[in-house]
Parts: structure tokens; sequence; C-alpha cells
């Protein structure tokens, strides 16, 4: 269904988006690299072949609806969100600084494409429950989508959110959930087990689909299938790499908020650098 250009297209996107948060990281130091780089493949089919967006009008009544719900991973959305359009690249130079409307989570009321404040885990999935309800309510055909963090499910209220988009059988709402299974202080399934994950989310009346997330097919065909699914809402378990790309990141909880040195950016964009298509899955 996807011809191999589209899908070297967005490898390609999705590189430059680790290319651009591993700098913008580098030059505040200060932001998390691993869950930003975990989370390229699934930005890049989002932003660039999914979203009904118009950059030039962010207030557009008829968009999709996106939440980063790990708003702590607000690198790899201003990178998206910038090489969309909805404001110039070099506005990324100043995330973080007082005058900047790039700040360390993403904030609705300042920069253009945020949907929701977020950066308080959880919070993401039961707002994009009230505006996939609003939308019915309003006989609107946007969709909502929310990328979760695997680390954030320990919260009490995702599956609050969970129980509540079930019961109003949102088929207009899409979870994806970027499982790299290492947050703060190690591996998620040491500090805080979510397994059987898929069966929890089934448990909770939601249809359930597993993929690689770093194979841009599988992400495509996935959030094609959750769009065409019209008997409740859908999640997308994600099977990813914490510091994807990047030898020395890659499954290493110390980079879920540490910024490189100059040597290791100097590494880590030689490693982005590679051959179009050399890392496809």
């Amino acid at each position: 269904m996807y011809s191999e250009a589209t899908l070297q297209q967005l490898e390609e996107i999705a590189c430059q988006l680790r290319i651009d948060s591993l700098e913008m990281i580098y030059r505040r130091q200060a932001g998390h690299p691993g869950g930003s780089l975990s989370a390229a493949e699934i930005m890049a089919a989002l932003f660039f072949n999914k979203l009904r967006l118009d950059p030039a009008r962010p207030d557009w009544p008829e968009r999709d609806r996106f939440i980063l719900s790990k708003g702590h991973a607000s690198a790899i959305l201003y990178a998206a969100l910038a090489r969309r359009g909805f404001f110039p690249s070099s506005d990324l130079a100043g995330w973080g600084q007082l005058d900047c409307h790039l700040q360390g989570h993403p904030d609705r009321l300042k920069t253009p494409g945020v949907e929701m404040s977020t950066g308080i885990l959880g919070h993401g999935l039961p707002i994009g429950v009230g505006l996939a309800l609003a939308a019915r309510l309003d006989g609107a055909a946007h969709r909502v989508y929310v990328v979760l963090g695997d680390g954030e499910c320990q919260a009490g209220v995702i599956w609050e959110g969970a129980m509540a988009a079930a019961k109003f059988q949102l088929a207009n709402l899409t979870a994806i959930l970027d499982y790299n299974d290492v947050q703060l202080d190690g591996p998620v399934h040491e500090i805080m087990p979510l397994e059987p994950l898929a069966a929890k989310w089934r448990a909770f009346n939601w249809n359930v689909i597993e993929i690689n997330g770093h194979n841009l097919r599988q992400v495509l065909e996935a959030l094609d299938l959750a769009a065409e699914t019209h008997n409740g809402p859908s999640v997308i378990i994600a099977h990813t790499t914490k510091g994807k790309g990047v030898s020395f990141m890659e499954n290493r909880s110390q980079w879920h908020g540490v910024p490189p040195t100059a040597a290791q950016l100097e590494q880590a964009l030689g490693e982005l650098r590679r051959p179009a298509g050399a890392g496809r899955n």
C-alpha cells in the first residue's frame, strides 16, 4: 500500500527529527534525548502522512488533534512542528529561553500546533478522551491522537481515561504507546512492570495493535487500521528502542534526561547521518 519512495522519504524525515532534537538538547544543555529518539518514526508518520493539519491555520476547526502526553519529549514535537511549517526552524535555537515560545514542556498558549500543555504524566490520554467526546457531540469528523510513554502508564489516571474512552466507544481516538521499556531510573519491567500490557488494554475494551515502532510501514498500516475501526478506541503498542539510532544511548536509562557533550553530539550525528534506508527494520 505504501511505496518504497514514501517509506524512504519518511525515514529521512525521522532521521532529521532525531538530528534536530539532539542539536536542540545540546544547545540548551537540558532535555530528554532517549524518549525523543525512540518516537521519531511515530512522529514522522503522524505529522508528515496522517494528521490533517494546516500550519497556516493552527486553529483550523477540521484539523486532527494531537497530544504528546509524554511532554518531556518536547524536542521531537518541536522538531516536527517546525519541519511541518508551524513556525520557522530557526526558532528551535531559542528552545527553553525566557522569551521563546518553545518551553521545556509543550505549552498550548505559546506554541502554534500544540493542542494541550503536557508534562504532568498521564494526563494526555484523559484530555484526549475529552477532545474525542467533544468531537462526537459536535458531529465533527476529525480524529484525536495521543502519544504515550510506557513509564506514564504506571499512573492510574491513564487507566481512568482508558475506561472512559471504552464506555463512550470513542472510535475517533487512537493512542500510540512508545514502548521502549526504559524510564528515568531503569527498565520499566523492573521498576513497575506493565505486562501483560496488551491484555490490560483489551480488558479495558480497547482494540489493540502491536507493531515494531521503528518500522514505518507497520506504523502507517497500524494508523490506517485504527482509523478504520468503528467499535471503540484503539491503542497501538509500538515496541521501540530508547535512544534509537545512537549506539551509546540505546536502551540506557542515563540518557532519559541528560544532554550530550560536544564530542558525544558529534558521534551521535555521525551515526545518524548514514545513507537513507540503511537502518530500515
